[in-house]
Formats: structure tokens, sequence, C-alpha cells
């Protein structure tokens, strides 16, 4: 009897051993698609970025940032085909849509909001940031191609690039809303003690965004830049009804 149960006792020791073991397989050949997947994902991203050459007023960018977030995407694993996704839509979004002269409200907005999560994969899980949108989608300028496209771009870059990100109050906040036919957008953030901004307010990003809304939309916007002690605040909004009478009226 008690070699009978031994020889049970190995039978089922073997039999789970072999069920851990295909359960491994398994899981290995998993990871591995899912890996080349994400390598190739990767790789036609890289190629994206690498053709990325825009030259005009309207969409001064640098390859050089894709590159960076490319570098940081490759280090979170879990966040790899998210991050991916998002940034696929922001480099289409770039290529494409901000060759026309105007977008729909819409259409920025998503760009805003892939831009923002694809920002938050170098910040720590522990950062505040708060991120709201306030959106009327039966406004019926919503989807029409009337906002000029990037106009958001400045404002969300320099809260990432220039916000503390050491101190533990640090926190970035950004609100982005459409209604009544008002495009806006609301940036804060605390300042790092060595960003630029604590020296000066502006730079080529701002620079330009200040030509393209002068251009575009004359007296139906305002910008308002300023800092509350060691809190820097961005705000932009633009009244695109008033801006699509004056089109109408010209």
């Amino acid at each position: 009897m008690p070699e009978q149960t031994e020889i049970i006792a190995l039978s089922v020791s073997t039999g789970i051993l072999l069920a851990v073991l295909a359960w491994l397989f398994m899981a290995y050949k998993k990871a591995k698609k899912v890996t080349k997947e994400v390598e190739k994902k990767f790789v036609e991203l890289e190629t994206k970025t690498n053709n990325l050459q825009l030259q005009t007023l309207e969409s001064r960018l640098n390859p050089h940032l894709f590159k960076n977030i490319l570098n940081s995407i490759q280090s979170h694993a879990y966040q790899t085909y998210f991050a991916m996704d998002k940034l696929s839509n922001v480099l289409d979004y770039i290529l494409y849509e901000s060759q026309n002269r105007y977008v729909s409200p819409r259409e920025e907005i998503d760009f805003a909001l892939n831009l923002i999560e694809i920002n938050k994969i170098k910040l720590s899980p522990l950062f505040s940031i708060t991120v709201k949108k306030k959106i009327d989608e039966m406004d019926e300028l919503y989807e029409q191609k009337i906002l000029a496209p990037l106009i958001s771009i400045d404002l969300i870059e320099n809260a990432f690039k220039h916000a503390d990100l050491q101190s533990p109050d640090a926190f970035i906040s950004i609100i982005i809303e459409f209604k009544n036919n008002v495009f806006s957008v609301l940036v804060q953030n605390k300042i790092s003690p060595k960003s630029a901004f604590l020296k000066e307010h502006s730079g080529i990003g701002a620079s330009t965004l200040d030509q393209r809304l002068k251009i575009l939309y004359n007296n139906c916007y305002k910008l308002e830049r300023y800092t509350e002690e060691d809190v820097y605040v961005a705000q932009l909004k633009i009244n695109l009804l008033e801006h699509k009478n004056k089109m109408l009226t010209a």
C-alpha cells in the first residue's frame, strides 16, 4: 500500500508539473508574440518620426521630441501598447491634419488629450496631475473646420517641460473646454526652480503661438500668461462664432 500511495503521489506530481510546464510554454509563446507586435509597432512609429518634417509657422515642431517619447515608452512595458496607440494618433494628426488650415474643435481636442497621455508616461505614478474636459458636443461648431490645428500644443508642452516634478506638492492641472462656441484651454503647474519661466515668459513656442493667434483670430481670442508665487498659469480662449461671423462678412 505505501508503494502504491507513493506511485499515485508521483503521478499526481508529474501531472501537475506537466501542466505547469505547458502553461509556461503557452505564456512564453504569447509573450513572444506580443513582443514581436510591440517591436513592429515601434519600428513603424520610429519610421514615421524620422519622416516628420514640419517647416511652416503653423507646425514648427522638433522630431527629436517624439524620439525621446519613444525611448520613454520602451521602459514602460505595461503601458507600451496604450502609449504607442496614442503616439500613432498624434503623429498622424501632425503629419496630415496639421497641413490643413483649419480642423474641427473635436479633432484638436482629441489630439490634445492624446498628447497629454503620452507626456504622462514620463511622470511618477505619485505625481499629481488632473485633466478635465468640459465639452458640449451638441454645439453647432464642434464638428466644423474652424479651429487652427496644433493651437493647444504650446500650452500643454510647456506645462510638462517646466513643471516642478520633484517637490511633494508639485502638480499639473489641465482643463479643456468647448461650450457656447468658445474653445478654451487652462493650464496650471508649479514651476521648477530651474525653469526658464522664472527668468522670462517667452520662447520660440510662445512667440509662434502669439503670431498665429494674431494672424488667424485677430480680436476673437484672449491669451493670458502669468505667475502666482510659484504657480504658472496659461489660459487661451477663442470665440469661434465671432471668428466665423467675421470670416463671412469679410
